[in-house]
């Protein structure tokens, strides 16, 4: 046989033997659905809720927003972080605050049976221009 260059081959090839091609649509296996892990995020989330709850009645006191905003506003990051710990919340809160908002990521306390956090709420708001 000499080579064409005009000659495609035939597609779908034509298996070598019989069997070789077969044309079962994949079929996926899954494990088990397990919710334990799920729900105890979905508990742990509404203890987030509940202390972000008690953050924004916080907040929404004027002589605490003031005071807040002020020391936000001349760059004081360790007395801001000072506020929100008198706040005295079950869970650990990370700010951030830049001139035009400011944003809390309240987050649940690894444990031993749970040594990474799993859930995180994060609470962002404007406060200026």
């Amino acid at each position: 046989m000499y080579y064409n260059p005009f000659h495609y081959p035939i597609y779908p090839p034509v298996p070598a033997y019989p069997g070789y091609y077969v044309n079962y649509p994949l079929q996926r296996t899954y494990p088990p659905v397990d919710i334990k892990i799920f729900s105890k995020s979905v508990k742990s989330f509404r203890l987030l809720m509940e202390q972000g709850s008690i953050l924004l009645d916080r907040l929404g006191d004027e002589g605490f927003a003031h005071k807040m905003m002020t020391v936000a506003q001349q760059g004081k990051k360790a007395e801001v972080d000072q506020l929100i710990k008198s706040i005295s919340l079950k869970v650990p809160v990370i700010t951030k605050f830049t001139p035009s908002g400011v944003i809390f990521e309240l987050t649940t306390q690894p444990t031993q049976q749970a040594p990474m956090s799993c859930c995180t709420l994060t609470v962002s708001m404007k406060w200026g221009i």
